[in-house]
């Protein structure tokens, strides 16, 4: 079985929440970028699949808490993982993508909104 620590758990979950709004947040950063053609209304194809990535956000975003915050990091002193410092990093780190990630997710919700 795979050793799942806190950074893959993240990134898999940035992943998955990205797969989770290629389908509105991609079109609209694509045509932002200058970047068009009549495939990318192609991406909306991945919509039936949002709530499937949504819930393996959801997942791997809860793992990546649970080892930061919940189980204790058993580490030896010189580990990375024994000075406050990084721990703190990696914590300030988990909630800013934690943040940024929401807000992709919410898109599908919001963006009528302003138009």
């Amino acid at each position: 079985m795979l050793f799942w620590d806190s950074k893959r758990s993240l990134a898999v979950g940035v992943l998955a929440a990205i797969g989770a709004s290629v389908c509105c947040v991609g079109p609209l950063l694509l045509l932002t970028l200058g970047i068009g053609g009549a495939w990318i209304s192609n991406l909306v194809a991945f919509e039936p699949y949002r709530p499937l990535f949504i819930g393996l956000t959801v997942l791997f975003f809860a793992m990546a808490f649970r080892r930061l915050y919940l189980v204790k990091q058993v580490c030896s002193p010189g580990q990375a993982c024994a000075i406050p410092v990084v721990v703190k990093r990696q914590r300030a780190i988990f909630w800013v993508v934690t943040v940024f990630i929401i807000g992709l997710l919410a898109f599908p919700a919001v963006a009528p909104l302003f138009i």
